[in-house]
């Protein structure tokens, strides 16, 4: 994307929130009765942030989006663009761009007038059509594709032409629905930093909705994982990852050994656990715990230290099950008991890897514990 024409085409408005205040979307089934797609959803989208809606197929993600956008209505609670309550307006009145999972491309027209398509709808004069379309099309990366048919474009090309389609009006705020599902994985990673790059250079409000959690942890401001039309946590990528709030986040945003232990202790800045035998710190109980209650202690396999047995390392006994070398980490499944501990270790040499049936020491350092209420 060129930095040259970007300054060229910026978003006409400052940048303004958005607010779902307890928003539902119920259906009636004739068995089950009424049925919620999203149930009680409050999200507060700072201006300029790009927030991701972010969950397993089915849990409302899509559906919150499209109630942002105007395409669904919810059946109750209310949604804010700016300092307005849109919630009664149609699509078309929100002054918003969506980005669809399939494009939405016209076959029958070329490059140049599917991005002009919106300007004409709304009847702006041929020349300002012309300037705007080229300016975002050289946004986009698209220089010299005006007269370009849609099949004659490649996946990336496509997502590029809907995405300039998206912006050429200068919309309000720009909502993204599942955008990069249809490429292949290398392309989606090169997609995933353009759009970032250019929602950061517009400084426009936008929502993004994905299963991706790699594609949500790179572009995303913030990200809101929702579980069956529940909203369950919000928070940056690193507080997701490091912080997560019950079992179901933890082990959706990236991998995670969960072991059943014993708060014996907890403060607001540290615990004392009881796991696998033994007592380890933790950076914080779970709110509302108390000494006694069962809980369970969550960290990341990267974090999981394994030494030697007998080299005096101050751990838990275990044995390594397995080994996978998978270049610059090597996967280990260590036992201790009946529990199977997951440990990546990074940079070894062929000297210092562990063998399968090898005795361990397996390290929990106690600020990359993390305990999370449940058994």
């Amino acid at each position: 994307m060129s930095d040259a024409t970007t300054t060229q085409v910026t978003s006409a408005h400052t940048p303004v929130p958005i607010r779902l205040d307890a928003v539902s979307k119920g259906f009636h089934h004739a068995v089950k009765g009424e049925i919620f797609a999203v149930k009680d959803v409050s999200i507060n989208v700072q201006p300029g942030e790009l927030l991701t809606l972010l969950g397993p197929s089915g849990c409302g993600k899509t559906t919150t989006l499209r109630m942002i956008a105007g395409f669904e209505q919810p059946t109750r609670g209310h949604v804010y663009i700016g300092e307005h309550n849109v919630t009664g307006l149609r699509a078309s009145e929100r002054n918003i761009g969506f980005v669809f999972q399939n494009y939405a491309i016209f076959p029958h027209l070329s490059v140049f007038e599917n991005v002009a398509y919106g300007l004409r709808v709304q009847q702006k004069p041929d020349e300002e059509i012309k300037r705007a379309v080229n300016d975002v099309l050289g946004v986009v990366g698209l220089t010299g594709y005006g007269r370009q048919q849609p099949h004659q474009l490649s996946g990336g090309e496509q997502q590029r032409v809907a995405l300039a389609r998206a912006i050429v009006f200068r919309p309000r705020i720009l909502l993204f629905d599942e955008p990069l599902s249809n490429l292949d994985a290398k392309l989606r990673i090169q997609m995933r930093s353009e759009i970032k790059d250019l929602q950061k250079r517009l400084g426009i409000t936008t929502v993004y909705v994905t299963h991706d959690q790699e594609e949500a942890m790179a572009i995303s401001d913030r990200i809101a994982v929702m579980e069956k039309g529940v909203l369950v946590q919000v928070e940056t990528a690193e507080d997701l990852y490091d912080y997560p709030c019950n079992e179901f986040v933890a082990r959706f945003i990236g991998r995670a050994n969960l072991l059943p232990a014993t708060l014996r202790d907890g403060t607001s800045g540290s615990a004392a656990i009881e796991v696998l035998g033994q007592t380890l710190g933790a950076h914080a109980a779970p709110a509302g715990a108390k000494a006694g209650d069962a809980v369970r202690v969550m960290i990341r396999p990267e974090r999981v230290g394994l030494a030697r047995a007998g080299n005096g390392a101050a751990g838990i006994a275990g044995k390594v099950v397995s080994r996978t070398f998978l270049g610059e980490k090597t996967e280990y499944h260590v036992a201790i008991g009946d529990q199977l501990i997951q440990a990546s270790l990074f940079g070894q040499g062929r000297g210092d890897a562990f063998s399968a049936g090898e005795a361990v020491q397996v390290l929990f350092p106690a600020e990359q514990n993390h305990a999370i209420a449940g058994s």
